[in-house]
């Protein structure tokens, strides 16, 4: 039971600087069909509903593609397709109308539960919808009359922003009317991102059944710059399965997504909907579980190259002549480099670590982190600090440390703790310098 309570202070504690900096913050949440039609889909929306207490402006914009699907299916009608756009004649929107109208409901009801046994036990949010988007007819396209499907003409931002401005979470749907009164059937990845944009959201955040972009390797893409989603979309459109609702529905998150981020939202997430507690670990947690999309950046983070040795060592040079760092000559560097992580702004490296692991024992040192001077305001030791914790996570270990004689308060703000010299890999404790009595700081991964 102590080591439970432990945990959950520390997991408290560590969350909070995340809340301070979501505080007031607007995100549009995209729940596609598929999200809702999960079992974990309480759990969701218990979440969403945390984040609403926190302080968070939350929009959130539901599809409904699945649950169209199986009820065009019951009744046996089929919508033909052009462009991979729904064509929505009179009698399917009015089924489409239900579907849409049901789900509605359905997240309200569970928005607006505070039984003493929910996780929101005791609160009252006030779940608002309305007419906040005006669509227009998307019209013919190559003859092909799209009839009662549409596309976002106008959102009331102001509407909009007073709701969020007085707690309330606004949920919106794929169904619009227009200012001829009638009704039309939208792409939900449209509406969140063209809300995402006119809002200047914080974060479009968006569901599928992975944890995220899985990459070649089939490990989790933790961050990707526009032009990167590009290139994943392309090799996801050559092998589409038309008939794969989920993979579409990702495909589509992702040009908003893209298109969001060149618009001026800083950040898109993709987190899993089958993994419980995906949403609050994405946000709340150093290194997140997911995939974020983020503006693109003169500033790279990468492995070092040979090509780089002349970089780092400027960077370090005078670091080591102050006796911050130990000295290491060209030809040591050279043979290391494979270790060596940095941060390089247009052609420049500004920023650098090592990482040497210990797979025996299941941890590693980080080593010779320097940042250049002119750029130590930007958190750029921590945007280091998280990448080197990502190749350790890969690599199976479970400890990270660091001997440092000048940095003890920086790196006890990242969350290490000093430790004694009996604590390091025996190879390392044999190699401890006690004329230079470095600080040993840990840090369990």
């Amino acid at each position: 039971m102590k080591l439970r309570s432990t945990a959950l202070v520390k997991g408290f504690r560590q969350s909070t600087p995340y809340v301070n900096a979501h505080r007031g913050k607007t995100a549009v949440i995209m729940l596609g069909g598929e999200a809702i039609a999960e079992p974990n889909f309480a759990s969701i929306v218990n979440d969403i509903s945390l984040l609403n207490s926190l302080g968070m402006k939350i929009v959130i914009v539901y599809g409904a593609r699945p649950q169209m699907n199986s009820m065009l299916r019951s009744q046996n009608i089929e919508t033909p397709y052009h462009q991979g756009v729904r064509i929505t004649d009179e009698h399917t929107l009015e089924l489409i109308k239900q579907v849409a109208g049901q789900l509605q409901l359905d997240i309200t009801a569970r928005l607006s539960m505070s039984l003493n046994n929910t996780p929101m036990a005791g609160t009252q949010i006030n779940v608002v919808s309305g007419n906040f988007i005006i669509a227009q007819p998307l019209g013919i396209d190559d003859g092909i009359d799209y009839c009662h499907t549409g596309r976002v003409r106008r959102i009331d931002t102001d509407g909009i922003n007073r709701m969020l401005n007085q707690q309330s979470i606004v949920v919106l749907g794929p169904v619009a009317s227009s200012v001829t009164g009638e009704c039309f059937n939208l792409l939900s990845e449209e509406v969140a991102t063209q809300l995402a944009i006119k809002l200047k959201a914080d974060k479009l955040i968006g569901f599928c059944s992975e944890q995220g972009v899985i990459n070649k390797n089939g490990d989790v893409a933790a961050e990707i710059f526009p032009y990167e989603a590009e290139n994943i979309l392309k090799d996801r459109e050559q092998n589409l399965n038309p008939d794969d609702g989920d993979i579409n529905g990702t495909i589509r998150f992702l040009r908003g997504a893209i298109a969001a981020c060149r618009a001026g939202v800083p950040r898109s997430h993709l987190i899993s909907y089958k993994e419980d507690g995906a949403l609050i670990q994405e946000l709340f947690s150093l290194d997140g579980i997911g995939t974020q999309l983020v503006m693109e950046s003169s500033e790279q983070v990468r492995k070092a190259d040979i090509d780089d040795i002349g970089g780092i060592l400027d960077l370090i040079r005078p670091l080591e002549q102050k006796g911050i760092l130990v000295r290491r000559s060209r030809e040591q560097l050279e043979q290391e480099i494979n270790q060596f992580t940095i941060i390089e702004k247009d052609g420049l490296v500004i920023g650098c670590a090592a990482l040497y692991p210990y797979p025996d024992e299941h941890m590693a040192e980080m080593a010779c982190m320097a940042v250049h001077p002119d750029y130590r305001d930007g958190d750029r030791g921590a945007l280091l600090l998280k990448y080197l914790l990502q190749q350790i996570r890969s690599q199976g270990l479970h400890k990270l440390f660091v001997l440092t004689t000048r940095s003890l308060h920086w790196f006890r703000e990242q969350g290490f703790y000093e430790v004694d010299v009996s604590n390091l890999p025996k190879l390392k404790q044999n190699l401890y310098n006690y004329q230079r009595r470095s600080k040993i700081l840990e840090l369990s991964v």
